[in-house]
């Protein structure tokens, strides 16, 4: 097999097994559940910031819902450069201090939450930029929601009844987005999965790193380019040019990183580009030398 492909594995279950398969084999294991949702949320992410003016680490993010998809999200966009990310489960904000988290969970609140906000959903919105849930329907209330920042942005992902209503918050947003096909900017797992595979399987790919889910992000992002908009962050599923981009990008990501199996056409892509550089190198060296030899 070139890689294995999890799904409809709940929390904290698909956590233990896809790391225990990512310790024993030596090709990718992938969780779509959490990592393709969570590819997709950062790409539009990157547009939804991009249309805005304004830079992933300069955001104040909350993450409500922290189970599968709700993780991944975190970790994801931590590994992208977002430094302000609060994680809100049922029981209030996640902070190192509050008791009865799993191991997950205080993994999570580790590497969040810096400047450790305590309560729940009202403490962690107000002043927020973006809110992307994962969570719950109607579990976002538009008095929340009012007291987000003025560039607020709201990922209501839920299915099949979001946290909010996009007639709802719409008014009150600047970026809207669902999970929902018919409503505009769905965020759908489909978007990354089947050119990440692409892309791991074409470079033989050994594992999957956070960097080949930030080249996949990049380019479903990307694919939008200059029509840009409120309305349109996120290419539609049944863009056919998403699938190529996302697998150029992650195949030349595993490339880089050296992730891929000896002998195999991507290690051999990588050994033979590394060699003609070397090669270019030696004959700039050679023509300086003979130049400074003529001159002397």
């Amino acid at each position: 097999f070139g890689g294995i492909n999890l799904e409809d594995i709940s929390a904290p279950r698909c956590f233990e097994i896809e790391g225990k398969l990512r310790q024993r084999l030596d090709i990718p294991v992938f969780h779509d559940d959490q990592h393709g949702t969570a590819v997709v949320v950062l790409a539009a992410l990157v547009n939804a910031a991009r249309l805005l003016d304004r830079e992933l680490p300069t955001l104040r993010v909350v993450v409500q819902g922290i189970g599968a998809a709700g993780v991944a999200i975190v970790n994801l966009l931590h590994a992208a450069g977002v430094k302000d990310i609060v994680p809100v489960d049922i029981d209030g904000i996640l902070e190192p201090k509050r008791g009865g988290m799993d191991p997950i969970r205080r993994r999570t609140a580790k590497q969040s939450n810096p400047r450790g906000i305590t309560g729940g959903a009202a403490e962690a919105l107000d002043g927020a930029d973006v809110f992307i849930g994962v969570s719950g329907p109607d579990t976002l209330p538009l008095e929340l929601v009012q007291t987000m920042s003025e560039d607020r942005m709201v990922f209501a992902l839920a299915n099949p009844t979001p946290e909010i209503m996009p007639d709802v918050a719409g008014p009150h947003v600047r970026v809207m987005a669902t999970g929902r096909s018919d409503f505009p900017n769905q965020i759908n797992n489909v978007l990354c999965f089947p050119g990440l595979f692409r892309g791991m399987l074409d470079a033989a790919a050994t594992k999957v790193t956070d960097e080949m889910k930030i080249a996949a992000a990049e380019a479903i992002a990307g694919v939008v380019g200059d029509a840009l908009a409120a309305d349109y962050i996120i290419p539609s599923p049944f863009d056919r040019s998403v699938a190529p981009a996302v697998a150029d990008a992650v195949a030349m990501m595993a490339r880089e990183q050296g992730h891929v199996r000896p002998g195999s056409r991507g290690s051999l892509e990588r050994e033979t580009e590394a060699q003609a550089h070397e090669a270019a190198r030696r004959a700039v060296q050679r023509a300086v030398a003979r130049r400074f030899d003529a001159e002397a």
